[in-house]
């Protein structure tokens, strides 16, 4: 017995109990690296949204592809090199041959794509860890990227899509894999990384 008329081991039981309420507050406290990597991935998809909705509005989808080729991959390096995460943007069926996910991000997409098809909301999908990458660890933090209506002028069904822009893409994309998605379908998905 203790000195409060409790046995040792209700005693015990009350202390771990005690030190695991005591850590709920902790716990409940988000990952600064977690709120750093949503931040960071979250900003850069609506600026290439707004982008391409002007040009889009100024010379039309078949214009719009120069967005995705060349200042899309702008925008993600200076993204990278102003917040020192790596940013880029994956897809199981990519447009870009730069953009084939890696082992994590493939294992990622396709969880996203099987979490979607159990009914969860494309927009709400993420993956985030710590790895060991060859010896350094890292941060990894990936977002699904759902297809907009938008999207659908360049990766929409095939027979939908201006002759103009099939034959943009055919030229910059000879052996592009993007296109049969409908509004709400992951496109792919926003992939940054940070050494640690």
């Amino acid at each position: 017995m203790n000195t409060k008329g409790l046995p040792m081991g209700r005693l015990g039981f009350a202390l771990v109990g005690a030190a695991l309420w005591l850590s709920v507050p902790a716990l409940a406290q988000e990952d600064p690296l977690l709120a750093e990597a949503r931040k960071v991935a979250g900003a850069v998809p609506p600026k290439l949204l707004e982008v391409l909705s002007l040009q889009i509005a100024k010379g039309g989808p078949a214009s719009a592809v120069a967005v995705c080729n060349e200042k899309a991959p702008q925008m993600a390096k200076t993204a990278s090199e102003q917040t020192g995460w790596a940013i880029r943007r994956v897809s199981l069926r990519n447009r870009n041959p730069r953009a084939v996910p890696d082992a994590w991000e493939q294992a990622a997409l396709e969880d996203f794509d099987r979490r979607t098809a159990a009914g969860e909301k494309p927009a709400t999908l993420e993956k985030y860890e710590l790895v060991d990458a060859v010896g350094v660890k890292e941060y990894r933090y990936m977002k699904a990227l759902p297809t907009q209506q938008l999207c659908l002028a360049c990766h929409g069904a095939s027979e939908n899509i201006a002759p103009e822009v099939a034959e943009r893409l055919h030229t910059l994309y000879p052996a592009d894999k993007a296109t049969g998605y409908a509004v709400g379908q992951i496109r792919g998905a926003i992939t940054i990384r940070k050494p640690l």
